[in-house]
């Protein structure tokens, strides 16, 4: 078959049809370039054995079958084609035109009918069949649709009248006239026992089931020709019949009466669902799914020849078809042979019920359309550049594709980003498309190198179980190292250190070092060369150069303790915090006192390293605590006073000595305190601080009645201090100890508010005295309630009880006999004869005066 295009010319018989259709063909093609809509069928052209046929013929009729074709021609010829168009039988039927042909769907059967007046209906495999000449030319002829298992081989032809044959019972054949008078009958069309056919008037339906003519559609457009504009009927299943004729379409729909309908009536009728005006004239129709495919008849009137038609191609259209309007799916205009010398009957379409097939057949002519496929979209999709589309739809269909493959697909789709000049999306695509195939991606990298564009591919290289050569690495590399230093260094980070020849690249880097021998970016990337190469020591020595922060990562990562022993003081001034806590980490791996050894010409970074530790660990660094006085004394002396609190290693005499040195009055106080000079630490609180409320709580904390009487003594000729201690003392010492010893006549800051405030502390001293008696008696008597209701519950005694004094049953053996038993709160049981006195006090208890086992129950 040669393919043909929708929207583009065919090749003509003649050069006066090639030089017409040059204008046709140009202003389609223009139409088609501004298009976006994607075609929803392909066309081909029926070749082979056609194209001879047609040659010196003219297709008149055509139908369909599954496994083949028949097509009868204007000499009255039938031909059995392959659905390739070669011919595998042909009969001379007459010298006049066949004006149908009717296939059975077993297509064994053939029904023939010739402008003659000639119909046949013939066995294919059998000699069997019908001949009849009538005289007049038979327009239509159908078979039964189970004409060759029917027994009684019914079949239809018509003219002026439509004749129904069948064989009786005798082997004879029957005839029945199911309609006449309305003029020509011009098509007809049977499926399961529906007969529609269609004349002058319009469209009839007859049930062969029933017997009966269940509807009449009027003909619309009663100003058109019926034999020009012939009606198209045709049957999407058993109950759905489609209408064309001239520019009106009808779908139409068998259903079953109401059986409670008492009129007389036949037992279908027929609803119309739909039904719609068209611009063009109809000259064939068939069912796509819920959609219709339309052949259309255009013809155009020039503006200046009035009187005459100028005919365009046909048009091949998908509708979806509404109540009473339709919605265009897809419209194309189609490049048959001599479509200039034609009409609207000259035109028909057939389809195949088997697969969506649409046969275009015109006199000199015939076109198969059919849907396109996974393939056809993935091509329509390519050729508009619609690559990314074509990708998605080639990997939702991967099965089903023949033609195109997705790695085809992409390598062209990454071909045109690579022309457009989008690299680093065609970069970033080749790893979606090349996958695992490291031919195919150097293939890719060479020729990203041949274009001066290595750079844009770099980041999207493979660098995981597949890899490239060695050597496509160090390409890019090169590349960047040359022109872009931070780019090579970032390659370096990203990319893992076994992909290609490290020793190679650190000679280029090295290279590089000596004209630029400052360069941070490439030193430091020198050192990732030189850590991804295990060569360590180097590598620390760069980053300590640079001061670079990995180096606390790659000595920890790698375990370079050993080579840092003589880099403390280098490490310290570089990050101290770090180093510290990196030193602490791995005390292990290199000693505190090693440490220290190393900082001794460091004093201020030694007391950063032995402050930490000491928060770490009190009793480490013990051996070190007397140089840290010193170190906290010269450094960092808030926090002294809390190293002398919590330390426990720390000379307190080498401590004090100096503090007094510094004269570190609050650190002097504390040492004292804690040496026993309680005195003396106060006496500098007051002579050499002079803060009263120190005082105050220093002797609060030492609780000592002398130290309180010192400081009443100091402070009773210093008024503020009186004041302080008024406003401080009276939950510690009688404040009348102190009223009592004030000058009278002293002037004294606040008097009347201090006084206040030790009478409203002392009310608050009674308020909570009273609160807490109150309190306890409260308690006490629930208490008292409690006990004394559990001491009133009975007490179970039965034979299994003893007394406590004679170790014998508390019950006696015989129940009449009178007996008495004591109980105590205790719980001990005695006889009562059994109790030394009645002074009824448990033996057992006894000596626990007066306690739970007072009282008494008789029993």
């Amino acid at each position: 078959m040669n393919a043909l295009a929708p929207r583009s010319s065919c090749p003509c018989d003649t050069p006066a049809e090639m030089e017409s259709q040059n204008y046709e063909e140009s202003t389609d093609e223009s139409e088609e370039e501004e298009s976006e809509d994607e075609p929803k069928l392909k066309y081909e052209r029926l070749g082979n054995g056609v194209t001879e046929i047609l040659q010196k013929d003219a297709a008149s009729c055509m139908i369909v079958h599954d496994k083949f074709l028949a097509l009868g021609t204007h000499h009255g010829k039938v031909y059995l084609l392959d659905i390739q168009g070669d011919v595998t039988q042909h009969f001379d039927i007459s010298s006049v035109k066949v004006n149908q042909i009717s296939l059975d769907e077993s297509g064994e059967y053939i029904g023939i009918c010739s402008e003659d007046g000639k119909v046949q209906v013939v066995g294919l495999y059998t000699r069997e069949g019908f001949h009849e000449s009538f005289d007049c030319p038979i327009k239509i002829v159908a078979l039964h649709p189970q004409f060759g298992k029917s027994s009684s081989k019914q079949f239809i032809t018509g003219a002026n009248k439509l004749l129904l044959y069948e064989r009786n019972w005798l082997n004879r054949w029957k005839m029945t006239i199911l309609h006449e008078g309305e003029g020509m009958i011009t098509n007809v069309k049977w499926r399961g026992s529906l007969i529609a056919w269609s004349n002058s008037v319009g469209v009839k339906i007859y049930d062969a089931s029933s017997k009966q003519r269940i509807t009449n559609i009027t003909r619309d457009n009663m100003y058109f020709r019926p034999d020009m504009y012939l009606c198209s009927l045709c049957w999407k299943d058993n109950i759905t019949l489609i209408i064309g004729w001239a520019t009106s379409v009808k779908v139409c729909v068998v259903k079953e009466r109401d059986p409670t309908d008492l009129r007389d009536l036949p037992s279908r009728y027929v609803e119309i669902v739909s039904a719609f005006e068209l611009e063009f004239y109809i000259s064939g129709l068939a069912p796509l799914g819920e959609r219709l495919v339309l052949l259309m008849y255009v013809n155009e009137t020039l503006e200046q020849m009035q009187e005459n038609e100028h005919c365009t191609r046909p048009r091949l259209d998908i509708v979806h078809h509404l109540a009473d309007s339709y919605e265009d799916i897809s419209s194309d205009a189609l490049s048959v042979r001599g479509f200039q010398e034609n009409e609207c009957r000259d035109y028909s379409l057939e389809h195949s019920n088997g697969e969506s097939l649409f046969y275009i057949i015109s006199p000199r002519d015939i076109v198969v359309a059919k849907e396109r496929d996974q393939d056809d979209h993935i091509e329509w999709l390519l050729e508009k550049k619609k690559y990314e589309e074509a990708m998605m739809a080639a990997e939702i269909s991967q099965k089903n594709i023949k033609r195109h493959n997705i790695l085809d697909i992409g390598r062209a789709y990454i071909n045109y980003l690579v022309d457009k000049g989008d690299y680093h999306e065609a970069g970033r695509k080749c790893q979606k498309i090349l996958g695992k195939n490291m031919d195919l991606w150097e293939n890719e990298v060479y020729k990203f190198k041949k274009i001066g564009q290595l750079k844009a591919i770099s980041q999207y290289l493979p660098r995981g179980d597949l890899r490239l050569r060695p050597v496509v690495y160090e390409m890019i590399l090169y590349e960047f190292l040359e022109s872009d230093y931070e780019g090579f260094a970032s390659l370096i980070r990203e990319w893992p250190g076994d992909i290609y020849n490290n020793m190679a690249v650190v000679r280029s880097v090295l290279d590089h070092l000596d004209r630029a021998p400052n360069n941070r970016t490439l030193l430091k990337t020198l050192a990732e060369l030189y850590t991804y190469d295990q060569r360590y020591d180097k590598a620390l020595e760069i980053y300590l150069k640079l001061r670079h922060k990995d180096v606390f990562q790659l000595i920890n990562k790698h375990n370079l303790f050993s080579s840092i022993k003589d880099k403390i003081v280098l490490l310290m001034e570089f990050d101290r915090e770090q180093a510290v806590n990196m030193l602490l980490d791995n005390e292990d791996k290199i000693s505190i006192d090693k440490v220290v050894e190393e900082l001794k010409d460091q004093p201020e970074l030694q007391h950063v390293y032995l402050h930490n530790l000491f928060k770490r660990d009190h009793h480490k660094g013990q051996k070190f605590h007397e140089q840290q006085i010193s170190l906290y004394a010269e450094y960092d002396r808030p926090s002294l006073l809390p190293f002398l609190r919590d330390s426990t290693h720390c000379p307190l005499e080498k401590a004090l000595e100096i503090c007094q040195q510094r004269n570190f009055v609050e650190e002097m106080v504390f040492l004292l305190s804690r040496m026993g000079n309680s005195r003396r630490a106060l006496q500098m609180i007051t002579e050499e601080l002079q803060d009263v409320d120190k005082a105050i709580e220093f002797a609060k904390e030492q609780d000592d009645a002398e130290l309180w009487e010192d400081l009443i003594s100091y402070s009773i000729d210093k008024p503020p201090f009186i004041t302080g201690l008024l406003n401080n003392i009276g939950t510690h010492v009688d404040p009348i100890l102190l009223i009592h010893r004030i000058k009278e006549g002293m002037e004294i800051p606040n008097l009347r508010d201090s006084l206040v405030k030790i009478l409203q502390d002392y009310n608050l001293q009674i308020l909570l005295r009273e609160g807490c008696k109150k309190i306890i008696v409260t308690d006490c008597l629930a208490l008292l309630k409690k006990m004394h209701k559990t001491q009133m519950r009975a007490v179970r005694v039965d034979e299994e009880n003893i007394c406590g004094s004679c170790h014998s049953p508390i019950l006696p053996a015989d129940a009449a006999k009178t007996f008495s038993v004591v109980v105590f709160h205790c719980r001990h049981i005695f006889h009562k004869d059994c109790l030394p006195s009645p002074g009824m006090f448990c033996n057992i208890c006894s000596a626990k005066n007066r306690g739970p086992a007072s009282g008494m129950s008789d029993v």
